[in-house]
């Protein structure tokens, strides 16, 4: 799960998206061969804030955007039009990991109008997944397909998290149990699992995903089209990554779950995505003063599938921490590097060289590309940018040239 300080870190209910109609979004960058890529800047929903999460083979992208009136919905974009995707009932909802497939299945987060009996802030608020300020609601996965929301139900608790989404349906997240659990620290209560829910016409089915032997609490981030599911295994801890993630793992598809190597801290060892390949990318701390008391320093990495160690990604130069989000077919990686003092900056790392995107755009950009949250097989790589004309903190779309 995201750490709070860089968090980018479900009864029946259905409605249809509200989309409007836009113009193709203008291309930032002139063409040039000293620039690789061309660049768009997304619309949002009328807020200042929005965040491309997931890019399909379609180049549609998923992810969310605040609105006027501060809240926050999870947006669709498609050739030029964003789609509201609308909430569960309650005010905010979310795309927060790389959920989409390349059906337009939508997988994320919303509050629901129901309140939390036992005062939770769950990780849905407690990883500043959804804006704060609204307390004391259940929060619940959903997934959107045909514009239709459906809410993803727990494992018998409260609370149900969707993070990721493959090409045959399957979506995976975490989902509260009934269980009062004595490793839960902060205002998380209730023990939570690992999921594999898998949305059919009239019902969805679902199935808890274990930890390893002796922990309490699992978490799936992310699946691929082969069913090997990548996540944590810890305590239940505060349900936002910390102690949480002092295993990563991966799970065959039929439930086996095996111990992912990491950089040799406690705490903070959260796979984010994994390939067709089964090689695997996200975040884990070294050992250090700090990661025994369970602060975020963590460095991205990439674990090829098979391999006895991960390699550390380390920082783009001047920062201290960085986490990579998504890995494509080709091998290469997306992330974020931040921690200096230039602020976060979003990298891909390819062919054993670390890139801050920035400096691909050429010398005419004056936009701070912040992160970099997914990349298709295309080379396709959505994230933010902050607009240096308005200050906007929007989403990106950055093509090769060679794709266009």
């Amino acid at each position: 799960m995201r750490p709070v300080s860089s968090a980018v870190l479900i009864a029946a209910v259905c409605g249809c998206s509200t989309e409007t109609q836009l113009t193709q979004p203008r291309p930032l960058a002139q063409l040039t061969t000293s620039v690789p890529y061309t660049i768009a800047k997304l619309p949002s929903l009328g807020g200042t804030q929005s965040r491309g999460m997931a890019i399909n083979t379609q180049g549609w992208v998923a992810g969310w955007s605040n609105r006027s009136d501060g809240t926050r919905h999870a947006a669709l974009w498609r050739d030029g039009s964003i789609s509201d995707l609308l909430t569960l009932g309650g005010p905010n909802s979310t795309v927060p990991w790389p959920g989409l497939n390349d059906a337009g299945m939508v997988v994320g987060i919303s509050q629901t109008t129901a309140v939390d009996p036992l005062d939770e802030d769950w990780s849905c608020e407690a990883g500043s997944f959804l804006p704060g300020g609204t307390t004391n609601l259940i929060c619940r996965g959903f997934v959107w397909q045909d514009d239709v929301l459906r809410e993803l139900p727990p494992l018998g608790g409260h609370h149900s998290f969707a993070a990721g989404v493959n090409n045959l349906g399957q979506v995976v997240g975490w989902a509260e149990t009934p269980v009062h659990d004595s490793t839960c620290t902060g205002v998380q209560v209730l023990q939570f699992r690992a999921v594999i829910w898998e949305p059919k016409k009239n019902r969805i089915k679902m199935r808890q995903l274990a930890p390893l032997p002796g922990d309490s609490a699992s978490a799936a981030t992310a699946i691929n089209d082969q069913g090997e599911a990548v996540g944590i295994s810890g305590d239940c801890d505060q349900a936002v990554g910390r102690f949480s993630a002092r295993h990563a793992v991966r799970w065959d598809k039929n439930g086996k779950v095996t111990t992912i190597p990491n950089l040799g801290g406690t705490s903070w060892h959260t796979p984010m995505d994994i390939n067709g390949q089964g090689d695997v990318v996200g975040f884990s701390n070294p050992p250090g003063p700090e990661d025994l008391a369970g602060d975020f320093i963590a460095r991205a990495f990439l674990w090829s599938n098979g391999a006895d160690t991960v390699v550390d990604l380390h920082t783009l130069p001047g920062d201290l921490f960085s986490e990579a989000f998504a890995i494509n077919s080709l091998g290469q990686v997306v992330g974020v590097s931040f921690g200096g003092a230039n602020g976060s900056h979003a990298f891909i790392y390819e062919q054993g060289v670390m890139t801050d995107l920035n400096d691909l755009f050429g010398p005419g950009n004056l936009d701070v590309f912040l992160s970099a949250q997914d990349i298709n097989d295309a080379g396709q790589i959505t994230g933010r940018v902050r607009d240096h004309v308005t200050g906007q903190v929007l989403t990106f779309v950055a093509t090769p040239v060679s794709a266009n």
